[in-house]
C-alpha cells in the first residue's frame, strides 16, 4: 500500500527531480500540476495523502493553493517546497495551515523523513 501525492511546481525540471526523489522513497502514485490553478483542479478530482507544493508559481502560488485546500476543509498534509525561508513567509504559511517546509535543495533522506512524518503507508 502506497500513498498518493499531489506535486505542484511550475518548473518541469524541478518536478522531475522531486518525482525521482519520491520514487526513491517508494512513492510512485504521484499526480503532477504545473501551477496552483492546475493543482487546485487536480486536488478536487481525487483524494491525496500528501500535497507537495512550490511557493513561487505563476497564476496561483503555493500559499494561495494552501489557503484553498484548507478552505475546503481538507486536513491533507501540505508541505511547502521552497527557497522562501524568511520569517514573514514562514509565519504566513503557518497561519494558513501549512504542515511543514522542505527547503531547496534537499536530499532523498530529508524528503523521506518529511513524508514519513505525515504518511504512514510509504513503501
Amino acid at each position: 500500500m502506497g500513498c498518493r501525492v499531489l506535486l505542484v511546481d511550475d518548473s518541469g525540471v524541478m518536478r522531475k527531480i522531486i518525482l525521482r526523489s519520491l520514487n526513491a522513497c517508494g512513492v510512485t502514485d504521484v499526480v503532477e500540476a504545473a501551477d496552483g490553478v492546475e493543482g487546485w483542479a487536480r486536488f478536487g478530482e481525487q483524494e491525496f495523502d500528501l500535497v507537495l507544493t512550490d511557493w513561487n508559481m505563476p497564476n496561483k502560488n503555493g500559499l494561495q493553493l494552501l489557503q484553498e485546500i484548507r478552505g475546503s476543509g481538507s486536513k491533507a498534509p501540505v508541505i511547502m517546497i521552497t527557497t522562501e525561508a524568511e520569517g514573514g513567509h514562514v509565519k504566513e504559511a503557518i497561519a494558513a495551515g501549512v504542515s511543514d517546509y522542505l527547503a531547496k535543495p534537499f536530499d532523498n533522506e530529508t524528503l523521506r523523513k518529511k513524508i514519513d512524518k505525515y504518511v504512514t503507508a510509504v513503501a
